[in-house]
């Protein structure tokens, strides 16, 4: 008899661990490859695991809520030739199943209704916990967190008909820790706080961001280098598009994709920052895969990728990017849509910030973040002479690898890019 293993697949850099939501499968189904197995929720993103294979679903290795780390076996499929035997028994067994099931219905259906009546004259509060519904995501990060149901019933949520929605959750839990927090529990850590100051835990996707960040940092030779660019004319040509691509396409304009298209043109020229370091092997990527850290509303960050970036129309990287923006900020990306970045942008100048130092994303080499666009009195040189006028400017921060990007390169490539945004074309149409 031929066995597969269904896996947990790897979703992208720094997951290493889903929960399962929901099997679409039974034990006992024919499977084709490509079905929909069984849903699973990471932090990042809700998605579901295909099967690679033609079979029959054997046996199921997780439970409903069960936290899997990637690699670990999902499921067992049959993939023994004789399949329809194996449906055969399937469907055989579903029909006494229900022959079984009808003689029990009536029966079972009265003394659930009995017990629930007697619920709710002696523990009206008890009879409210057993009717709670909760997300599989909500019920999962309840179990992790210690919440009882008792604590459940409590909150008051915002969702539909009252339903407790993931922020109210959070929000919960970390207003418990506030309030449960005593100084015995910190003095490994050496706080020093009053009775004013507010201690809590960070979430389960802090953590992992945390631990992604110290290990780039640990990985990579940070060093940065930054130059100033004049962004006047594509400023002023966005100004000009701007309301002519919401009507003929109802997109809307933002400097990102403008940023992306650049930052892909300079990718080509210098291909050692699309790569990735291995101990000492180089990686040079074919594919320019770029990443754009996106702000999520809980005040944490997720990197949807832009796949085969170089080769989308400025119109294409607009729809992309708008598009992976939307759906990253409602929990809708793919796994697929968060792996095999080669290179990272960050638009940190949304939030007014004069320019930053990034971290890498690993195992990239290289990350580039573009600053605040402001106004400043600047030299204009002229064929009849110089003089002085207000510009738009913006300051770029490139974090490269030292281990193998020198300064030279580094210095030379957000060059490329300064030089690609004060060249650009103000009569070009998206």
């Amino acid at each position: 008899m031929a066995k597969y293993e269904l896996t947990l697949p790897r979703m992208g850099e720094s997951v290493e661990e889903a929960t399962i939501i929901n099997w679409l499968k039974n034990e006992g189904d024919l499977i084709q490859v490509d079905d929909l197995v069984v849903e699973i929720a990471t932090d990042k993103v809700d998605s579901e695991v295909p099967s690679d294979v033609k079979g029959v679903l054997l046996k199921k290795l997780c439970l409903v809520n069960q936290v899997v780390r990637v690699g670990e076996p999902l499921a067992i499929i049959e993939i023994e030739s004789d399949i329809e035997q194996s449906r055969d028994i399937k469907d055989q067994i579903e029909i006494e199943t229900k022959k079984s099931s009808q003689l029990i219905d009536s029966a079972q259906k009265e003394t659930i209704d009995l017990i629930s009546k007697a619920k709710d004259l002696i523990d009206p509060k008890s009879s409210r916990q057993s009717k709670l519904i909760l997300s599989p995501l909500v019920r999962s990060i309840s179990k992790k967190e210690g919440v009882s149901e008792d604590e459940l019933n409590s909150i008051n949520g915002s969702g539909k008909d009252g339903r407790i929605t993931k922020n109210d959750l959070i929000q919960y839990i970390d207003e418990r820790s506030s309030n449960e927090t005593t100084p015995n529990q910190f003095e490994e850590n050496n706080f020093n706080f009053s009775e004013s100051d507010k201690i809590y835990e960070m979430s389960r996707m802090e953590r992992l961001v945390s631990d992604h960040m110290i290990h780039s940092k640990n990985e990579s030779a940070h060093v940065q280098s930054f130059i100033e660019a004049d962004i006047t004319d594509i400023w002023d040509w966005k100004k000009r598009v701007q309301t002519k691509l919401q009507d003929s396409e109802g997109e809307k304009l933002t400097f990102t994709p403008v940023f992306i298209m650049l930052v892909a043109k300079a990718l080509k020229k210098y291909p050692v920052l699309n790569g990735s370091l291995s101990g000492y092997n180089l990686k040079l990527n074919r594919n320019i895969n770029i990443g754009m850290a996106t702000a999520l509303p809980d005040g944490n960050l997720i990197v949807p990728v832009i796949k085969n970036a170089d080769q989308l129309s400025l119109l294409g990287l607009i729809k992309k990017v708008n598009d992976l923006a939307k759906r990253s900020r409602n929990s809708q990306l793919a796994p697929e849509e968060v792996k095999d970045g080669t290179y990272t942008v960050s638009n940190v100048g949304v939030f007014d910030t004069l320019m930053g130092t990034p971290i890498i994303n690993q195992p990239q080499l290289g990350v580039l973040a573009f600053g605040s666009i402001r106004k400043e009195p600047s030299v204009i040189e002229t064929n009849k002479g110089d003089f002085v006028g207000i510009r738009k400017k913006i300051i770029l921060s490139h974090s490269y690898d030292h281990r193998i990007i020198n300064g030279a390169t580094g210095g030379m490539f957000i060059k490329t890019i300064k030089e690609l945004i004060e060249k650009w074309d103000v009569n070009q149409e998206v």
